[in-house]
């Protein structure tokens, strides 16, 4: 199979799909890789290194994309990628359509096969999803004690306190991969951390793993009693490949103290409060009601090489079983793949994502041409 690697052009998006190492496992398995010329760049993998391993130097994106079948991404495509989409295409990336439905629309109009790494689960687990919440959750309390700061708007407040000071109050909305990284972080930085999640059973994971952390059944009464003593707010929320719930109300921030900080990791799902929207690293903040909001869209793309790193973990063993066998038997050696199938030949084959838009759905392993 033509693999393409092209250049990531979202805004402050570093990362890249695939490193050299899998670039060279590729070519040893006889695959021709096409890698956009300063793809790597940002996470300091230059040409130099792809060529080593066996790549081929594309001069732009259109070259990748007229020569190479699977093409390997790591955000959304942005308008002029998706203009280049054919139908014999398989896109391969995060693609977060629950909060777009323009671009759900337009991609499955191109006709390509396009595959969500974050809509693949495995054992109750989305593997492909996971290193970059681990990576956004430990950011969060690191940019949201940042924020804290007086010089950046916020209330002052040092998270992890000083002998005869009480440390700062941390709240995250959600005990999963993203929470309870979160909670790593700032327990810490020694901030006092409760974690409001609903699953019963995880909660009990999370009070025997978790040192000196407090699990909160998570409803609106219980987050409404925490938040006015809340020095920085984390929205953990994910529920797969639909639109986060908007579980932080515009009335709800304004009984937090004035210079709190909002940190929403569900903001590629559309975000889990009705006043996010989505920032940039370049600039990452705004004030609602008296709060700072941390909304940027691709957090992990600030550490873009350990996030390419942690990433390529993850979809390498996928990235070869597509290249090797196409995704009809692909689907077959792992029916996973099929959950990950989000647009095929037109259709939407996604329910969440097809529910949220209200678009028709069809299911995938109808859609999918026989092996």
């Amino acid at each position: 199979m033509h693999i393409g690697v092209p250049k990531e052009i979202k805004a402050q998006e570093n990362r890249v799909s695939i490193i050299p190492g899998s670039v060279a496992e590729l070519v040893k398995r006889g695959h021709r890789v096409i890698v956009q010329t300063g793809a790597g760049d940002g996470a300091s993998y230059p040409d130099a290194l792809y060529l080593a391993a066996g790549a081929e130097i594309a001069p732009d994106a259109a070259t990748v994309f007229r020569d190479a079948t699977l093409i390997v991404k790591v955000k959304e495509p942005q308008p002029s990628e998706v203009a280049m989409l054919r139908p014999e295409h398989i896109l391969f990336t995060y693609l977060h359509l629950a909060a777009n439905k323009e671009l759900t629309e337009t991609l499955a109009a191109t006709g390509c096969t396009a595959i969500a790494y974050e809509t693949i689960e495995v054992n109750h687990h989305l593997p492909l999803l996971e290193p970059m919440s681990e990576i956004a959750g430990r950011m969060s309390a690191i940019v949201g004690a940042y924020h804290l700061a007086k010089h950046r708007g916020g209330r002052g407040c040092l998270l992890g306190g000083v002998p005869g000071v009480a440390p700062g109050r941390v709240v995250i909305i959600g005990g999963g991969t993203a929470g309870v990284n979160a909670a790593r972080v700032a327990r810490g930085i020694g901030a006092d951390v409760t974690i409001l999640e609903v699953d019963i059973e995880r909660m009990r994971f999370l009070d025997i793993t978790t040192e000196n952390t407090r699990t909160v059944y998570s409803n609106e009464a219980n987050l409404s009693e925490l938040l006015p003593r809340v020095d920085l707010l984390i929205g953990a929320v994910l529920v797969p490949g639909s639109k986060a719930p908007k579980l932080v109300t515009r009335e709800m921030l304004r009984i937090m103290q004035p210079g709190s900080v909002f940190v929403d990791i569900a903001v590629d799902q559309g975000g889990c409060a009705e006043t996010t929207r989505a920032t940039t690293h370049q600039d990452p903040t705004y004030e609602e009601e008296g709060v700072i909001h941390y909304c940027v869209a691709n957090m992990p793309a600030a550490y873009a090489r350990t996030a390419t790193q942690a990433l390529n973990n993850a979809t390498q063993q996928w990235i070869l079983l597509i290249a090797d066998k196409g995704v009809p038997a692909a689907c077959t050696t792992r029916p996973e793949l099929l959950g990950g199938i989000n647009t095929l030949a037109g259709h939407i084959t996604c329910a969440p994502v097809a529910s949220t838009h209200d678009l028709p759905y069809r299911d995938p392993s109808i859609a999918l041409p026989e092996v």
